[in-house]
């Protein structure tokens, strides 16, 4: 008698017909079917972010569940080692040998404030001190600090001190010379402010404090300057 699993032309035609059954798969080949299948299922929740694996955990079977637990918490592991080792709290001194790597090569969504100083400078050091504070208020944000001319070679110090900021490699702002700091006079919440609206740090501060000072200046000059009618006053006597 013929065996109507064997792999034949004649069988192939029988069961095209319906008078054989279709032909039993082995169980081997459908272990493998569904390892196969398992494999396509991992890696598509391997593609997934954290915030789309809770998006479409509805999507999932059950024989899925433990895996896909386990790959989340290994994703999360991760991104856990990232924000550690994306970590800075201080300023760094570089030269210029490290400022590709540095700065040019910091990394993905890694923000680089430079300062460029010199040795002497008052002004240089009030930003060293401030950066410092700065550093451990925004410990995302990657502080540098370099000696002008070892850094870029022949940098004028009439430009001292000058802050520049990169995203990703690409400059975003630049902060150049003693009067855009507004001198000596320049206070932490101010560098601050500035350092804000280029994107290297997220302040909680709600306005320039700047603007603050310059409003009360303008009130107290108003306050002390003569009404019309006080004019008028002294013109009569």
């Amino acid at each position: 008698m013929q065996d109507p699993n064997a792999d034949t032309e004649w069988n192939d035609i029988l069961r095209k017909k319906g008078i054989l059954p279709p032909k039993e798969t082995p169980k081997d080949d459908e272990e493998e079917e569904q390892k196969i299948l398992q494999q396509s299922v991992v890696k598509t929740y391997e593609d997934m972010t954290l915030d789309e694996l809770d998006e479409n955990e509805d999507e999932f079977g059950e024989d899925d569940e433990i895996a896909i637990e386990m790959y989340r918490q290994k994703r999360l592991a991760e991104w856990k080692a990232t924000q550690i080792k994306n970590v800075f709290g201080e300023v760094t001194e570089i030269s210029g040998q490290d400022y590709v790597k540095e700065v040019n090569q910091a990394g993905q969504g890694i923000w680089v404030v430079l300062h460029l100083y010199k040795q002497g400078l008052p002004l240089c050091t009030l930003i060293n001190q401030h950066l410092s504070e700065l550093a451990g208020k925004f410990p995302q944000t990657k502080f540098l600090k370099s000696i002008s001319t070892t850094c870029i070679p022949n940098y004028p110090d009439r430009n001292l001190p000058t802050v520049f900021v990169y995203f990703e490699g690409e400059m975003k702002a630049q902060f150049i010379g003693p009067l855009v700091f507004g001198g000596m006079n320049l206070k932490l919440d101010e560098l601050e402010w500035r350092l804000s609206e280029s994107g290297a740090v997220k302040t909680d501060l709600e306005e320039n404090p700047k603007k603050q000072i310059e409003d009360k200046l303008l009130s107290s000059i108003r306050c002390s300057m003569p009404t019309g009618k006080d004019s008028d006053s002294e013109d009569d006597d």
